[in-house]
């Protein structure tokens, strides 16, 4: 006897998905865990995550779990030294850049570009604009709770 309410949903486009992740570095160092709080939930192509996290996880089911290891291309891309930049120190007016500091920066589009402060001299800052996990592979690993069709408003 089957029941009909009881088909395994598999995760795939339109699909909405509750997940537990933790995501690592290469040493196990852990950047980001919903372990001590509630899981994801996201619809699949929504972009809340990118595909390089996306595409490993299609075809799973409610209650499976993987763990999946994430190259750079795939997640938030290589590390570009163009993406590093020389502002004069005097743009800071009454901010003290910090080596290590995020920070936000405007951008052409009028949006806010977070930069890492990667050097303070006297006349000059460096500030890396790379994602702080640009040229990581990434270890995703996964627990699904839930997959079920996407609410469609």
């Amino acid at each position: 006897m089957t029941d009909q309410n009881s088909e395994q949903y598999r995760i795939d486009e339109g699909m909405e998905v509750t997940l537990h992740f933790t995501l690592k570095l290469e040493d196990g160092t852990v950047v980001d865990s919903t372990r001590d709080k509630a899981p994801a939930t996201f619809a699949v192509g929504d972009g809340n995550l990118p595909p390089g996290f996306e595409n490993p996880i299609k075809g799973m089911g409610a209650g499976e779990s993987g763990e999946f290891e994430i190259t750079p291309e795939h997640a938030f891309g290589q590390h570009n030294p163009q993406n590093i930049q020389v502002l004069k120190r005097e743009d800071f007016e009454d901010m003290e850049p910090e080596v290590g500091t995020v920070m936000s920066f405007a951008d052409p589009a009028g949006g806010e570009l977070p930069g890492v402060i990667k050097s303070v001299e006297d006349t000059r800052v460096e500030v890396d604009f790379n994602h702080p996990l640009a040229g990581r592979t990434l270890t995703f690993e996964v627990e699904v709770v839930d997959v079920k069709p996407a609410q469609t408003h």
